[in-house]
């Protein structure tokens, strides 16, 4: 076998994404570890260099200078930003997107939405592995409006398969599913949802399908167009390096705009808003989906983070998704699985993360903390590792696997609590 640092080296020689690394904050001066690696931007993506810029104007020029005037600009940011994520992101048309709200949030609107246009409809089905803000939503929408919700019991490491949504929709009634809400990319394994097999299973049984983005979203491509996906909702700060807590986006399929009522009628959806009328009227567009004011600031940095993957093109970002975990792949069975690790993804095509089990850990996570290297821990036992296609570099990976495996070597872990704190 090649020498494996010899091939890390290769890779980044190779890598046509190499540039983009630049274009992101890595190591400032006041870092307290020069050679930090960061191997969690699924959790959170670095900082632009253009998002500094780009608050630094918003704040003198914009707001400093031009007060309450900024808002004739202002006023269409969640359009623009939905635009670019439609086209240089989602596969799809300007349009269908709108940068709003929270991830969260917007599920909920788009699973109301859902439910009420398909009245009679009992169920709504989901899985056990889904994100767990995701299975609360829906556990409220179900509860609220009396529904059944029908849970697929997934595999924590394979994830929810096509067979699964298949056989969950044979144990409901005919004509009883209302929405069948998943996971693109599950958030512990990095399984990729087949998104066109499940929505067309979802249109024969005649219910609609609203999917998560936010752990595929500028890292793997989602084929909305290719499968008529009804509805989806994403994050802008994991792939797409939009900040901490920075705003989420829905999609809406063009057709089903009119066709649909979020139920939160707000003014920002309203037709003709500044005419103040009474009565509310959405707008005919993606618009209507909109509840209040654009949170600007936010929405400034999370178009910044979305202009940087639409320069790099899907393509080229998949490419490296999956090249990244081929090589991972590579060193966890050299160095790890013979020191009792286990591989708790899918091998081959996943999303931008690889997942490890281990019974400690938690001990092995804040160990390789310790060591320079910012992972991921998920329950149960599960240590996940993120690359960002963006900026990660090969011979980071392999660094921080050469770290980790002499961690697991000499049982230094070992020293660490096992008491678990708030943020894992």
């Amino acid at each position: 076998m090649k020498d494996l640092f010899a091939q890390a080296k290769e890779l980044d020689a190779a890598d046509p994404l190499a540039e983009f690394r630049d274009r992101f904050v890595i190591s400032p001066a006041a870092a307290p570890q020069k050679d930090l690696i960061y191997l969690d931007g699924n959790s959170l993506g670095r900082l632009p260099k253009a998002t500094r810029e780009r608050m630094r104007t918003a704040l003198d020029d914009e707001w400093g200078a031009e007060l309450v005037r900024g808002w004739d600009h202002w006023i269409t940011l969640a359009r623009e930003a939905g635009d670019a994520l439609a086209t240089g992101v989602l596969g799809v048309d300007p349009g269908e997107a709108l940068l709003c709200d929270t991830a969260s949030i917007n599920l909920y609107k788009l699973a109301e939405a859902a439910c009420d246009a398909r009245p009679g409809r009992t169920v709504i089905i989901t899985d056990d592995d889904n994100f767990p803000s995701d299975q609360y939503v829906l556990q409220g929408v179900a509860q609220r409006r009396g529904l059944r919700l029908e849970v697929i019991r997934a595999d924590l490491d394979r994830g929810t398969t096509t067979e699964d949504v298949a056989a969950a929709i044979a144990r409901c009634a005919p004509d009883s599913v209302a929405l069948i809400s998943l996971q693109h990319v599950a958030y512990r394994s990095g399984n990729v949802a087949d998104m066109v097999a499940v929505t067309r299973l979802a249109h024969d049984a005649g219910a609609l399908v609203l999917w998560d983005l936010c752990h595929s979203a500028g890292a793997v491509p989602t084929p909305l167009r290719e499968a008529a996906a009804d509805l989806a909702v994403g994050c802008t700060y994991k792939h797409l390096n939009g900040g901490p807590g920075a705003p989420g986006f829905l999609y809406v399929r063009g057709d089903l705009h009119e066709q649909l009522r979020q139920p939160i009628w707000g003014w920002f959806g309203q037709t003709d808003q500044f005419a103040m009328g009474f009565d509310y009227r959405p707008v005919p567009a993606i618009e209507r989906f909109q509840v209040s004011t654009t949170p600007v600031l936010a929405g400034y940095a999370a178009l910044e983070g979305i202009r940087v993957t639409q320069a790099a093109g899907m393509d080229r970002i998949w490419a490296k998704t999956r090249a990244m975990g081929a090589y991972a792949e590579q060193l966890f069975d050299a160095w790890l699985a013979p020191h009792g690790l286990e591989l708790a993804s899918p091998r081959g095509d996943r999303g931008a993360h690889i997942t490890l089990h281990h019974p400690a850990a938690w001990q092995l996570c804040q160990a390789w903390k310790a060591a320079g290297v910012i992972p991921d821990f998920r329950t149960p036992d599960r240590l996940r590792i993120g690359f960002a296609p963006l900026y990660t570099t090969f011979a980071e990976i392999h660094e921080g696997f050469a770290r980790l495996r002499t961690i697991v070597e000499s049982r230094s872990y070992e020293a660490f609590p096992v008491e678990r704190s708030r943020v894992t």
